[in-house]
């Protein structure tokens, strides 16, 4: 199984949250292979001067090219929370699975509804960058409920 998580998210040398990723990462190896793809264009860049509704069009510029691989799960604020298990249920029996965590002025509407699930972690205001640990714990989470491992005890 494959796992992608695609970030609108300038690249980081120095990242406080990436040793902790890489371990849930590795923890996840057993189950699957997780990668992160952190997307931050010239063009993005510009929106962000120009407009919400101008970024979220680079977003989806930047991203729907990988929405239609495999699964795709959008994190969005305003749509439906899950516990942990109904998460679980988003790994299960798929090949690829894609999440999408927008920028600074989320997605635009269309690409959420196209997605075949969007997800929110709640209402409180997250950085990217926590968001990003707290999604692949999640998935680490998920894949050992589906797989019966106890670390979700």
């Amino acid at each position: 199984m494959k796992i992608h998580i695609y970030i609108i998210d300038k690249k980081s040398k120095q990242d406080l949250y990436q040793p902790l990723i890489e371990h849930y990462k590795k923890s996840a190896k057993a189950f699957a292979q997780v990668e992160i793809h952190e997307i931050f264009t010239k063009e993005i860049a510009k929106a962000h001067e120009i407009s919400a509704s101008a970024a979220q069009k680079q977003y989806t510029a930047a991203l729907e090219k990988y929405s239609a691989q495999g699964y795709s799960v959008v994190l969005d604020p305003s749509s439906r929370e899950l516990d942990s298990h109904e998460f679980s249920e988003l790994l299960k029996d798929r090949g690829t699975v894609n999440f999408f965590i927008g920028g600074a002025y989320g997605f635009e509407r269309d690409f959420v509804a196209k997605s075949n699930k969007a997800v929110s972690f709640g209402k409180i205001t997250l950085s990217h960058k926590l968001v990003k640990v707290v999604l692949v714990e999640q998935i680490f989470r998920g894949l050992t409920i589906l797989h019966n491992h106890p670390y979700h005890k």
